[in-house]
């Protein structure tokens, strides 16, 4: 090889790095905490493809103030010290510049601490748990609203429409489950029912009939369950078998809500309630279009965790946009500084009672209706109107 031909081929070597360095540098990362493996898998699935879907079209709408936006998805298969482990890799290995997602509360919860730890600002948009926003952390903050709040509308409906005198609570023993069934039972206490069993179970069971039988024998007006995916399929499909009838078997969210519980308990699923945090017909900009895209993307229904993943990766691109710069103050400046709308409603982070850094957006409560997830209440915004009562060996073909 010549001189000359070595010289040359170098100096395309050096342009070829520089660029390669440059738009390595040309892309702000975002590091993202979700379980894409293991019991919780299909939480973090439909909220990837929401985050997937959102970080296209901000880059394709020009990014970052002309940058890219990347996000780096980390799989934190729905054990704390995974989780714990995943974000100090993005911060330390990744250097991304803010981390968002948080399903499951024990994860989130874990994740949040290290990211306090470390000043790094964190969006979390689905971990529902108390203490994630009452622990008086500057660094957290949170898009979804708290597990107390979860049964806002629910309490509505009880009181005008259900009007129970008993309630059983079934919940998991998992810091989600034990926060939600905590709040629902002062709500209990705040409406004058009589709580007749209040009963935690190991998530993952396959055999609820005993607890279930237990129900039975009290014969509650109302069974609130908080459960996900793989258990809130199992209760009823045993309710159903045991054919248990309260007056109305109510989802404190969670798995209740989930197209697979649907699937998994075919027409033990039938008119079952439970809250939920959004619904493609509200009146929030883009919520339609959204649930559209999503289920001409990836054949599937979404529901209010994708919604919640969709909105937090506008409202990241939105914080970066508006950040004095990529240092950890300043996102955190940002973050206490947004007032948006978004397809999950408005984001604006507030201190109220324990909670800091907290959105606050209304409940609702969605219903199972002939296979298709309808909003039943507030009665005024209704896509059905609530279904009850309720003739549960009728609606089960006994």
């Amino acid at each position: 090889m010549s001189k000359s031909y070595y010289r040359l081929f170098t100096a395309f070597l050096f342009v070829v790095f520089v660029f390669a360095g440059v738009s390595q540098a040309l892309a702000v990362k975002v590091g993202i905490v979700l379980p894409l493996t293991g019991a919780e898998a299909k939480f973090g699935e439909i909220e990837k493809r929401s985050f997937e879907m959102a970080l296209d079209e901000i880059n394709k709408a020009g990014g970052i103030k002309g940058e890219k936006l990347e996000l780096v998805i980390e799989d934190d298969t729905g054990r704390p010290d995974v989780g714990r482990s995943v974000v100090e890799k993005l911060i330390t290995k990744d250097n991304v510049v803010m981390v968002g997602g948080g399903y499951s509360s024990s994860v989130t919860y874990a994740v949040a601490g290290v990211c306090q730890q470390n000043r790094m600002p964190f969006l979390v948009n689905t971990g529902a748990a108390d203490n994630i926003t009452s622990s008086n952390w500057d660094y957290v903050f949170r898009l979804n609203p708290p597990v107390s709040e979860y049964a806002g509308a629910i309490q509505s409906l009880l009181t005008e429409v259900i009007k129970p005198k008993s309630v059983a609570i079934l919940y998991e023993n998992t810091l989600f489950g034990t926060s939600g069934a905590k709040s629902f039972e002062k709500t209990c206490a705040k409406l004058g029912l009589n709580v007749v069993l209040k009963e935690g179970y190991e998530s993952g069971g396959i055999d609820f009939k005993p607890v279930l039988s237990k129900v039975k024998q009290l014969n509650p007006d109302v069974v609130y369950m908080i459960s996900y995916i793989m258990d809130a399929s199992l209760l009823m499909n045993q309710a159903k078998e045991l054919k248990l009838t309260p007056k109305m078997f109510i989802g404190g969210a969670a798995g209740f809500t989930m197209p697979e519980f649907q699937k998994n308990s075919g027409v033990a699923s039938d008119k079952v309630i439970s809250a939920t945090l959004w619904h493609q017909v509200l009146k929030y900009p883009g919520a339609m279009d959204y649930f559209n895209k999503f289920k001409a993307k990836y054949n599937a229904a979404t529901e209010y965790h994708g919604a919640e993943a969709y909105a937090a990766a506008y409202v990241i691109a939105d914080v970066l946009k508006r950040a004095k710069s990529y240092k950890n103050d300043d996102i955190k400046d940002a973050l206490a500084a947004t007032d948006m709308m978004t397809v999950f409603g408005p984001v604006k982070f507030i201190s109220y009672g324990a909670m800091k850094n907290q959105n606050k957006v209304p409940t609702y409560v969605v219903q199972w209706i002939d296979g298709k997830l309808e909003l039943v209440w507030p009665a005024n915004i209704a896509t059905k109107k609530f279904a009850y009562p309720v003739d549960w060996l009728k609606t089960w073909k006994y």
